[in-house]
């Protein structure tokens, strides 16, 4: 459960151009939006989105961010007539990041841990929002990151941008997490004066749960063991997120190991697993082909 230091969410009054920029998993996505008060709401917006090489998600810091903030300033550079930025207004951006973070202000916090498949050297106890300005710095892009959330928060803002009603956000996507307004004077870990808006947006950050009411199978502990951080967002596959995405899923593919009767130590050296992931026909007929071989039919 961790303070977001979001006390106030929109409410659909807001004018003027801004840019998002949205890193949580293997690919990140810049924004930039027109917006145009109540009546006019969101004028205009645009964005991009990028892939991350996977030698980047185990690389070094300033490998990640360097690539990040380049991808931002062509995306800046694209910038058309339809978007106006006051004479002498420096460019404000929203950085969702969508890892645990300790966070230390609204525009500031350092990364816990990284998760959904990320292990950069460099970054564990750093500011993020450091780590990025100064990535942008070194690009030349003159803007500004005036807050840092996580994913949920910033879903939880887009529906409030909606619907005044809304105090709740959850995501199943690389991950899952939630996100909640709740009153700031029930926060134990709140300390000094409390907000004027009298709330404050909490992170759960449900994808770290554990608990031995929720035991985990043999094919939970084998996936997590293989892990690049074993033992964190352990949640996250039972709910069906980043490993399900994957061609038949890495659970998937633990049971489907188990009930051909192949054992191994390594499932990326099982035989079975090459043939789940290299047939991409239609109708499976590699994969067909082998259950038949073991079971007598080829339906699947």
């Amino acid at each position: 459960m961790l303070i977001s230091y979001v006390d106030n969410l929109p409410t659909g009054d807001e004018h003027g151009l801004y840019y998002a920029l949205d890193l949580g998993g293997t690919n990140f996505r810049v924004l930039r939006v027109q917006l145009g008060g109540r009546e006019k709401r969101v004028i205009k917006q645009q964005y991009e989105e990028v892939s991350i090489p996977p030698h980047l998600m185990v690389g070094s810091s300033m490998e990640l961010f360097d690539f990040i903030a380049a991808a931002l300033a062509k995306f800046v550079d694209t910038e058309g007539e339809d978007f106006h930025l006051p004479e002498g207004r420096q460019r404000e951006l929203g950085f969702t990041f969508s890892f645990p973070v300790n966070q230390t202000s609204i525009s500031s916090g350092t990364l816990i841990k990284w998760t959904k498949g990320f292990s950069v050297n460099g970054t564990v106890g750093a500011d993020v929002v450091s780590e990025l300005s100064k990535a942008m710095e070194r690009q030349g892009l003159d803007m500004k990151v005036t807050a840092l959330v996580n994913d949920t928060v910033g879903t939880l803002a887009g529906g409030r941008y909606l619907d005044n009603d809304v105090v709740a956000a959850v995501i199943l996507g690389t991950g899952t997490n939630a996100a909640y307004v709740e009153h700031a004077n029930a926060i134990p870990k709140w300390t000094g004066l409390l907000p004027k808006s009298g709330n404050m947006v909490i992170n759960t950050e449900w994808g770290s749960f554990k608990s031995d009411k929720l035991p985990l199978s043999e094919y939970d502990k084998a996936m997590d063991f293989e892990s690049l951080n074993p033992g964190e967002q352990v949640l996250s596959p039972w709910l069906f997120s980043f490993h399900f995405f994957s061609p038949l899923g890495e659970l998937c593919e633990y049971m489907w190991i188990t009930c051909v009767r192949l054992p191994t130590t390594d499932i990326r050296k099982n035989d079975f697993w090459h043939v789940s992931r290299r047939d991409c026909a239609k109708n499976f007929t590699e994969v067909g082909t082998r259950c038949f071989s073991v079971w007598g039919c080829c339906s699947i």
